[in-house]
């Protein structure tokens, strides 16, 4: 019979988890040599090491209790990785332990599987370890569950008891995410339907263990829609090519597609897709590969390739289920951690931990700390917007880990859940944080100017608009304002310029830069752009204004086509390197409390009228851009 190559097989990732001593083990070991998966010499050590312990039989379970530490107390601690395949299919299998005590090791075990085995010892039932299990997987958004009610020789085989586990354990998972559910009555210690059926249970018309997992179909299981390219360095051996290498995170993508770099939100297409030393028409989800683009554009790691009509969530705020899973501290309310996101590693604080989960009853409990194993709901703000889909849609960009900043060791995995920003506005509301309002005294009406629109866009020569610019301190925002107003007013153009630090020597003195304050302080100068804008002016306003919630309260004062909001992008080290007053510095050593870019996020514009890079243009470029723009609108 000819072998089939690996490339006609695909992969399934499942990990087993159960109760202590419910056979997990037993049962990869009982899979691996009913299918003939053992060599010679394993076999050999497996049945010394068993009559070390007196056993009569061998031990299959020794084959995955690799540790020391588990052989002596016959339980598994760590995640054992085992790999085999079948004429049919590819698998890497995860033995999770089953101890509450080693939760995060069954997190960093399941968190990448396509199928969860969940063990019942069929003497013992639906134990509260079972449950966590369940409720573990259903968080992880695994797609497809079977429940192997194991030990089934032990209670004679009998029908009666997996019907009444069966009925038991979907009364429990109704209240769970599980779409898939299978379940399959096993003996792993003498073999029934794990690889063959057996004779033992007739009653029982499914198939066996194996079959099922070869059978199971997985592509649903994985996100082939949502094209998502992080992109994880640029190759360039010489001047005649740019490719981005990295790993296709979900969807597909062909030559010739159109596609958005973001947070550039430039766009292209493509041009040619690599893998391996072939060009190839098209890339999948999982593989890695080479793209190159139609238009030289400059993108590095961190960045992500999607496709143009099909955007992930695009934001620094979220809210996450997190694992805890350092020893040595606790995730607590106000704390700092890096984020790792696909390959953008970003600053990360906490806001508010709004409960832990037991994990054995999905009760929700109100806490200011996460401890070891612990699992909590977690409202987080980034320093850099991220892109991201919720993770029970995309497994790939909805999780993340953090790090801690001082030993650089993982202590939590994540899982997003809420991503919009109406949702985050609507937990806001519900919490009484500030939003931006415009309250409106009593008894008083708007006095109609008998001068219309019309008749002052007449006089002046040419329309009234809003043109505001927003980036990090030091972008080069005020530079370009200033240029911009003094250009335009040579030509006759009657323009305005509002400054952050010019309203604040006045109509905005009052203010501090809390996050209240600096919402009422655009509040403000919303108000005032309009009052210039009604006066035919070309009002230039410049201001970091990093909340685009804020930037949009402004944005409908004004009618569609007479706001222009321009994203002046800069790379915060170049920033700093211009820090023209000194205030990165003094934000860095403390000085300086909730400054933006340091210990306060900066929300860039998802889709700006006009967004210029002073990183890489000159100031005569920018200004000149954004000039050619405003004369194409006036």
């Amino acid at each position: 019979m000819t072998q089939l190559v690996d490339t006609e097989r695909d992969l399934l990732r499942f990990t087993t988890a159960g109760s202590v001593d419910d056979g997990k083990s037993t049962l990869i070991g009982r899979m691996l040599y009913d299918s003939k998966q053992i060599f010679q010499d394993q076999m050999d050590s497996l049945e010394r090491a068993s009559k070390l312990r007196g056993e009569e039989t061998v031990d299959l379970a020794l084959l995955t209790d690799g540790l020391r530490a588990e052989r002596e107390q016959r339980i598994t601690i760590d995640v054992a990785y085992r790999y085999f395949s079948t004429p049919k299919r590819k698998f890497i299998i995860a033995d999770t332990p089953g101890h509450e005590q080693y939760t995060r090791n069954m997190v960093t075990g399941a968190s990448t599987a396509d199928l969860a085995v969940i063990l019942l010892d069929a003497r013992k039932g639906l134990l509260p370890q079972s449950r966590r299990h369940a409720i573990i997987a259903s968080l992880l958004a695994i797609p497809h569950v079977i429940v192997a009610v194991n030990k089934m020789d032990l209670v004679d085989y009998a029908e009666a008891r997996y019907h009444e586990l069966v009925r038991e354990f979907n009364d429990f998972a109704e209240k769970l995410n599980i779409h898939d559910l299978h379940f399959i009555p096993i003996s792993a210690l003498c073999g029934d339907n794990v690889v063959e059926s057996g004779d033992r249970m007739p009653w029982y018309e499914g198939r066996p263990l194996l079959r099922v997992l070869e059978e199971i179909t997985v592509t649903r299981a994985r996100n082939l829609v949502d094209f998502r390219f992080p992109v994880q360095y640029v190759i360039r051996p010489h001047q005649d090519f740019r490719g981005f290498a990295g790993r296709v995170a979900s969807g597909t993508i062909r030559v010739g597609e159109e596609v958005t770099i973001l947070p550039s939100h430039y766009h292209s297409k493509v041009r040619s897709i690599h893998v391996g030393d072939k060009s190839v028409p098209e890339a999948a989800a999982q593989q890695s590969a080479v793209l190159t683009l139609e238009n030289e554009i400059d993108i590095s790691r961190g960045d992500m390739l999607v496709r143009s009509h099909n955007l992930p969530v695009i934001d620094q705020e979220f809210d996450a289920y997190v694992c805890w899973m350092d020893e040595s501290s606790a995730l607590h309310v106000g704390g700092d951690y890096l984020l790792q996101h696909t390959t953008r590693i970003s600053k990360v604080h906490i806001n508010d931990i709004l409960y832990r989960m037991d994990v054995n009853t999905l009760h929700r409990e109100g806490t200011d700390r996460l401890a070891l194993n612990e699992i909590g709901r977690v409202r987080c703000t980034a320093a850099q917007p991220l892109y991201f889909d919720p993770y029970d849609r995309n497994r790939e960009t909805g999780g993340f880990i953090l790090i801690d900043p001082a030993t650089y060791r993982t202590v939590g995995a994540g899982m997003i859940r809420y991503t919009t920003k109406e949702t985050l506005r609507e937990l806001r509301r519900e919490r009484g944080e500030g939003q931006l309002q415009t309250v409106v005294s009593t008894n008083i009406s708007w006095d109609q100017s008998l001068i219309t629109p019309e008749e002052r866009e007449a006089q002046n020569r040419h329309k009234a608009l809003c043109l505001w610019l927003t980036g990090l301190s030091g972008s080069g925002k005020s530079t370009i304002a200033r240029c911009v107003e003094r250009a335009l007013f040579q030509e006759g153009i009657q323009a305005f310029r509002l400054d952050g630090d010019n309203v604040r020597h006045g109509l905005c003195s009052d203010l501090g830069f809390s996050r209240e304050d600096r919402m009422t302080n655009i509040r403000r100068i919303g108000h005032a752009a309009k009052l210039l804008y009604d006066a035919g002016h070309l009002v230039i306003c410049s201001f970091i204004a990093p909340y685009e919630e804020d930037r949009t309260f402004v944005r409908e004062l004004f009618p569609a086509s007479a706001f222009l909001e321009v994203y002046v992008k800069c790379d915060i080290d170049v920033c700093k390197q211009r820090d023209p007053k000194g205030l990165y510095a003094k934000a860095e050593r403390g000085e300086i409390k909730g400054f933006t870019g340091v210990d306060d996020p900066y929300e860039a514009p998802a889709e700006p009228e006009l967004l210029i890079d002073t990183s890489s243009l000159s100031e005569e470029e920018t200004v000149e851009r954004v000039l050619q723009f405003v004369r194409q609108q006036l």
